[in-house]
């Protein structure tokens, strides 16, 4: 797997790269494919340092963010998550990704965990919207008013169906689906 580290308003050193490439190598084993390129971005807020981990492949992307005070142990809660998302969906992914003869993960180092954190239905509830034509302005007020983390509505500015969403720093960010 090849590795893409860089560091935002924080300069990675020998000792973060290498144990960085140490606790990715973890990773290695999941996957049948070597030429995977793993995007690694370490950067600092306040006094959290954070790590955040991007592996596309050609059918999926596993993606995991962590914050801790000390960067060591972000980048081993980092790593502890991505191999969780891998257990967990196992089944999954081998299900659909073989029925195509497309596999980017080997599982043979993963044991049967059909029964741990085993849902029934992950979806539990459906909801019909109607969509009202507003401007971004009007949306920001609106998922305000809600107290609600997203709101979809149709954009009068940009002529598409847009999601305004609360952000983890309190700001807001708007998806637009042409």
């Amino acid at each position: 797997m090849k590795l893409n580290i860089r560091g935002d308003k924080l300069l990675v050193t020998d000792s973060i790269k290498s144990y960085i490439e140490e606790k990715i190598s973890k990773l290695e084993k999941y996957f049948d494919r070597k030429d995977i390129e793993a995007k690694i971005v370490v950067r600092v807020a306040n006094n959290r340092q954070i790590i955040e981990v991007t592996i596309p492949t050609n059918k999926y992307t596993l993606r995991a963010e962590e914050q801790n005070e000390d960067l060591y142990a972000a980048i081993d809660l980092v790593i502890d998550k991505l191999e969780r998302q891998i257990r967990k969906n196992k089944t999954k992914l081998n299900e659909r990704y073989k029925k195509e003869n497309f596999m980017d993960f080997n599982f043979d180092f993963i044991e049967s965990f059909e029964n741990e954190d085993e849902e029934e239905d992950l979806i539990v509830k459906r909801k019909n919207i109607e969509l009202n034509l507003m401007d971004e302005d009007e949306a920001l007020l609106q998922i305000e008013l809600l107290n609600h983390d997203f709101y979809i509505f149709k954009n009068a500015n940009e002529d598409c169906i847009s999601i305004i969403y609360k952000r983890k720093d309190g700001k807001f960010g708007i998806i637009n689906a042409k």
